[in-house]
């Protein structure tokens, strides 16, 4: 047994090698495997193979059933790299459980115990057997009666000679765990001499049984009867997990029965399983713990059935869920292990050290799979194996326990040879020597022994602390650490520097929507130092390039970090903080920003009475946005509105604490919407969502049709038309008309005096027979419901001829390059027939087909009029003719007009202003119109509050007044129209009188040409 000192010297010195990771105990790279040997095989040699690495290189040695075999004494056994070689294996002495043992200096394992087995097959005994005579229609078995053997077998029957080999199907089956040959029902053709062939899989040798002899007897053919069970699985089957399980069942009968399986637990079979030998073998690969129950075999005929049954149980060797690893600990420390493991039964466990049993005694914990020692010790160092078994298997993890014994050692983890602190602050001075057992500590400032106080304390890990720090503290300081083996040291310096201070932090701020403000953050701090400033909005940093369009950091100087916010948005609302950091201090300073704006939309917009001309509303405010609610205005919007349109209500003016209304003004039987928009000082508010759609209640009409006139039609026929006027007062209202002929041919005219005539409601014309081209009149008037509104009278004629005569004196002009102006002189009154009610112009571009051509009609006497939307510098053809209500008249020859070519379409770029005293200077790089761009004109317009300046230069002065905020566009123009403006520049109010700033630039390539025209529209808002 080795003394105390011998092992303290010996891991003390393997653990300072130990340092290029390469010393360590055993570790299996492969663990012997069971294995069958076939007795009489022409190799005469078994292999059981053991891997093992560990540094130094571990020895390996082998157990027999527990026993250490002595590789010298055996001539049979040989070791070839760790691999037991056994030459001419012998059942008798080399059968048995064989264990790998490797050892070094850290320790011994143990392999997992491999089974070696002879696998064998010997003759039948007997050379003869008695002839088996049945009745026909009788069910018989046949015995097999395998020889000795060792090995897994499988079995055949020869019918007479080979190779005729019995054929098994519904009547006949061989049983695969006994042999035995079934016959359910005997027939003629069975008579005859039966072989057994027994085949051992591992040897693949076969021996052949006597023959028996069938033969019927004489006595009488067997009757019906019901099946009887004669191959049946046991009432108990533990199946492996992830095995294949066969059940085998067959019955004797007559007639010959049939076989069924199913589970009693009322489950349905699993779908992998399978049926085999006409379902006598029912065969669960991959069998799993949901395949467990009970399962019944079900033989059936005419004379009735018979069924067994069998537990079929999930059993599972055990499986790692909880390894153990290697540990390295110091003296006197505790060491807690614990493995876990699955299987079926549930594990039991236990422990290895040096491959021999551990007992719970003395300072070793043992609980189920966890081994603790409080207090570790030199002895306690080696390999150590955690041992699950249950009846199924038994596995093996291994770890190996490394104690450190070292005196204090700082050449991996020195002091912080500069450590700085501010005045007033705390640092700590951390001391981690590498040492085992642990070190007591002590402390040196210069040559002196630093001694504790209020402000100086030594820490239970051996760190330093130092509160309240002051500039008297600086200076070298040395961390001393002493144990058994050794004292070592090791020193760092101690620089004090001034705090960093605020000198002007930032400022809760009130802000409208649209402002630009700068937000402080200025510093004192001690120069030697790096400075780092961040903002954070709302608890996140603030990236300013992802978020430039908005927030910017300006000041220059490295003691300044301040934020400009410019066009504040109401989402820019919230809090704001400014974060300054050193390498010995950071602190921060924070400000409020309340964004006033424009209110949010009303909620809730209900209806909630109507009336024929009333609709009584509510809803809920919205956000007030930081300015209260002043008013409230209602729109409204039906199926023949333009959009929404504003609407009366009582009161006429809502103020910002009233959230009903009354709508009034509205037309009878008229589907409505309603929506509410909300305002404050700072402006109108986005609409709320729309209400639901209501109907008004319907009314008397009020109002006589307009537009009555009348004309056209076939030859004989009267068409009179009118302007629908019931939108106000209609339901299923109907037009009632009445007319009789005029004129002094009144009474020879073939037609009745007074036609009264009802039409549907969306009817806005009618048809009567009448002699044609006379004068009518006649008198009109709106029905509903509820009554009659005034009838007005109208005279009318029948239907004329279409127009005969093209219009003359055809010109075309463009007037940009998207309208071209068109006019023409009407036909000569004595030259055509028909009267004509106006003129459609078509237009079409020269690559287009005339078909295709765009048609603009006027009214009436009307002979000029204007195409738009069209493309610039493009040739088209126009043409006119006459229409009226019998159709169109003869088209005028084409007129040729090009329309003007566009404006430019690059914006002006590379936009600068500066401020001097009261003026701004704008500058612009120069925009260039292509080829197919128009030139420019020049314009001068100014208005309220809203200035354009023309001018075509690329720089422009203005006078603008102080504390305001301006946005400005600048766009090219030219006879073509306007051109793309530039992206919105807004210019804060000016407190600096010289001041600077840019805009983005759309385009790197904008120039301007000498007679290019530039558009700046300027806005300007005071602020609150």
């Amino acid at each position: 047994m080795r003394l105390l000192w011998e092992l303290l010297v010996l891991h003390s010195v393997l653990l300072c090698l130990a340092d290029d990771n390469t010393l360590h105990g055993p570790v299996f790279l492969q663990e012997p495997d069971s294995l069958i040997f076939p007795l009489g095989s022409e190799e005469k040699k078994v292999k059981l193979s053991c891997e093992v690495k560990g540094n130094p290189r571990p020895t390996i040695g082998w157990k027999l059933n527990g026993s250490s075999i002595d590789v010298g004494m055996d001539y049979r056994y040989s070791l070839l790299e760790g691999d037991l070689l056994i030459n001419n294996p012998n059942k008798s002495q080399d059968a048995g459980m064989y264990q790998c043992v490797a050892t070094n200096p850290f320790g011994t394992i143990v392999s997992r115990e491999a089974q070696l087995q002879f696998a064998y097959l010997e003759n039948f005994k007997t050379r003869t057997r008695s002839t088996v005579s049945v009745r026909q229609g009788q069910g018989m078995v046949l015995l097999c009666g395998p020889p000795p053997h060792s090995g897994e077998l499988t079995y055949a029957w020869i019918f007479n000679e080979y190779p005729s080999f019995v054929h098994q199907d519904s009547r006949r089956f061989v049983s695969q765990e006994t042999g035995n040959l079934y016959i359910a029902k005997v027939e003629t053709s069975d008579v005859g001499n039966y072989t057994c062939v027994v085949t051992n899989t591992v040897t693949n040798s076969k021996v052949l049984g006597p023959p028996t002899p069938l033969v019927l007897r004489n006595d009488g053919v067997m009757g019906e009867y019901e099946p009887k069970i004669e191959v049946q699985f046991p009432e108990t089957v533990p199946s492996a997990k992830g095995t294949t399980v066969k059940l085998e069942c067959f019955a004797l009968g007559n007639p010959v029965p049939t076989i069924s399986w199913r589970r009693a637990d009322g489950k349905q079979l699993p779908r992998k399983a399978r049926r085999h030998r006409s379902s006598g073998l029912l065969e669960i690969p991959n069998f799993q713990q949901e395949d467990a129950g009970l399962y019944e075999c079900v033989a059936e005929n005419v004379r009735g059935k018979n069924v067994a049954r069998g537990q079929l149980t999930f059993y599972a060797q055990p499986s790692w869920t909880q390894q153990i690893s290697d540990v390295h600990a110091a003296i006197e420390e505790r060491v807690s292990w614990e493995c876990r493991a699955s299987g079926r039964p549930k594990p039991s466990y236990r422990w290895l050290k040096d491959g021999e049993p551990l007992q719970p005694q003395g300072r070793l914990q043992l609980e189920q799979g966890s081994l603790t020692i409080p207090n570790v010790s030199l002895s306690d160092a080696g390999m150590y194996q955690c041992v699950a078994e249950n009846r199924h298997g038994v596995i093996f993890a291994s770890a190996e326990l490394s104690v450190i014994a070292i005196g204090p050692d700082f050449s991996k983890t020195l002091l912080k040879k500069l450590t700085l602190v501010k005045v007033g602050g705390e640092v700590i001075i951390e001391c981690k020597p590498k040492a085992s057992p642990r070190p007591t500590y002590s402390w040196k400032k210069g040559k002196d022994i630093l001694r504790e106080n209020e402000r100086i304390t030594v820490l239970d890990d051996g760190s330093l602390r130092i509160i309240n720090v002051t500039k008297s503290d600086a200076g070298s300081y040395t961390c001393v650490a002493t144990n058994h083996f050794g004292t070592a040291s090791s020193t760092g310096s101690l620089v004090v520097k001034d705090p960093t201070r605020v000198m002007v932090s930032p400022f809760s701020m009130d802000v409208t929507v649209g402002e630009s403000i700068v937000l402080p953050c200025q510093v004192s701090h001690d120069h030697s130092l790096d400075i780092v400033f961040t903002w954070s909005f709302n608890g996140h940093l603030i990236d300013f390039e992802k978020d430039g369009d908005h927030f910017e950091r300006v000041g220059g100087q490295d003691s300044a970090g301040d934020l400009m916010i410019r066009s504040i948005q109401l989402k820019h609302a919230g809090k704001y903080v400014c974060m300054v950091q050193t390498s010995v201090d950071k602190l921060s300073a924070a400000a409020d920003l309340i964004v006033r704006g424009p209110p949010g939309p009303p909620e809730a917009v209900t209806i909630e009475e109507v009336t024929e001309s009333t609709a009584q509303l509510s809803w809920r405010p919205g956000a007030d946005n930081h300015s209260p609610i002043t008013m409230y205005v209602v729109q409204a919007r039906t199926p023949f509105s333009v959009g929404w349109q504003a609407v009366s209500t009582v009161p006429e003016i809502i103020d910002g604490r009233t959230f009903t209304a009354t709508v009034v003004g509205l037309n009878p039987w008229v589907e409505y919407e309603f929506r509410v928009v909300a305002a404050n000082l700072i402006g109108i508010g986005e609409p709320s969502s729309p209400s639901e759609k209501r109907r008004t209640e319907e009314a008397l009409p009020e109002v006589t049709p307009a537009n009555v006139s009348g004309g056209g039609g076939s030859k004989s026929e009267l068409v009179i038309t009118w302007e629908r006027r019931c939108l106000r007062s209609c339901r299923t209202g109907v037009a009632l008309a009445t007319w009789w002929p005029s004129g002094p041919w009144a009474r020879s005219a073939g037609c009745r005096q007074w036609w009264p005539r009802r039409t549907p409601r969306a009817t806005c014309s009618a048809t009567r027979a009448c002699r044609p081209s006379r004068p009518t009149r006649s008198r009109w008037a709106s029905t509903t419901t509820r009554g009659k509104a005034p009838s007005a009278p109208s005279p009318s004629s029948t239907r004329q001829r279409k127009p005969t005569r093209a219009p003359t004196t055809v010109l075309a002009r463009s007037i940009s390059a998207s309208d071209v102006e068109v006019s023409w002189a009407p036909p000569w009154e004595n030259q055509h027939k028909g009267r004509i009610q106006g003129y459609e112009v078509r237009c079409w571009r020269h690559d287009e087909k005339e078909e295709n051509a765009k048609r603009i009609r006027t009214v009436g006497n009307q002979t000029s009029t204007k195409v738009s939307n069209l493309r610039g510098n493009a040739l088209y053809h126009l043409a006119v003719r006459a229409y009226n209500t019998a159709g169109t008249g003869p088209s005028s020859a084409a007129v040729n007009v090009t329309t003007k070519k566009p404006p430019p379409s690059q914006p002006p770029g590379n936009i600068v202003w500066n401020s001097s005293d009261s003026k701004i200077i704008l500058n612009w790089d120069q925009v260039k119109a292509l080829d197919n761009e128009s030139e420019v004109l020049y314009r001068w317009n100014r208005e309220s509050s809203t200035s354009v300046i023309e001018t075509n230069k690329t720089s422009v002065e203005l006078s603008l007044p102080f504390d305001e905020d301006y946005i400005i566009e600048i766009k090219p123009f030219s006879d073509g129209g306007d051109g793309s403006s530039s992206e919105q520049i807004r210019i804060p109010k000016i407190s600096n009188a010289y001041a600077r700033g840019s805009g983005s630039s759309t385009s790197s390539a904008c120039t301007l040409s000498a007679l290019s025209t530039i558009m700046i529209s300027l806005t300007a808002r005071s602020s609150l």
